[in-house]
């Protein structure tokens, strides 16, 4: 997995080409379980290199041993390109693949990621969906005082529920 941290790092397009074409395993993953497209998300690779290895085999679908998925490192990362992608090629905006619940919606309001907050909303994710301790999006956004993320939803901040943060 070296090598391919090291091109990553450095966003070669070429050098992970040749790479690619000299045998290397696509299906490598890190000591915590990510994919190599989940690293070259990690690394802010250009959306060229990550076409590359989709188009090599790379799955879009990964999931790494923590239940973090490509689709939530698109969104913790700010990829938005690849979150369309994801959308494009099938990915259900509400389905979240950690034990908590915690939706690629929820990650979006916590990081104040507008532009991808509403690719989802767009796309039909469900701003009143809960995790496992009951918080919403719309609590995640108070929370983490994300007023411009809360303008997105349906919000009202003079009901008497929303005054101050969550629970």
């Amino acid at each position: 997995m070296n090598t391919w941290l090291e091109l990553l790092k450095n966003d070669d397009y070429l050098g992970i080409k040749k790479y690619l074409k000299n045998g290397a395993d696509i299906s490598e993953t890190n000591e915590a379980g990510e994919s190599v497209l989940a690293c070259a998300l990690r690394a802010g690779c250009e959306k060229e290199i990550l076409m590359l290895l989709t188009e090599n085999g790379a799955d879009i679908f990964d999931v790494d041993d923590e239940g973090v998925s490509v689709f939530d490192i698109a969104i913790t990362y700010d990829n938005a390109y690849m979150v369309n992608y994801l959308i494009e090629q099938g990915k259900d905006v509400n389905d979240t693949t950690r034990k908590s619940g915690f939706t690629a919606l929820m990650g979006a309001a916590c990081y104040g990621r507008i532009e991808i907050t509403k690719i989802l909303l767009e796309n039909g994710a469900d701003q009143n969906a809960r995790d496992s301790k009951g918080f919403s999006a719309i609590d995640f956004a108070r929370k983490m005082n994300k007023k411009s993320i809360l303008a997105l939803f349906d919000y009202d901040e003079n009901s008497p529920k929303n005054r101050g943060y969550a629970r």
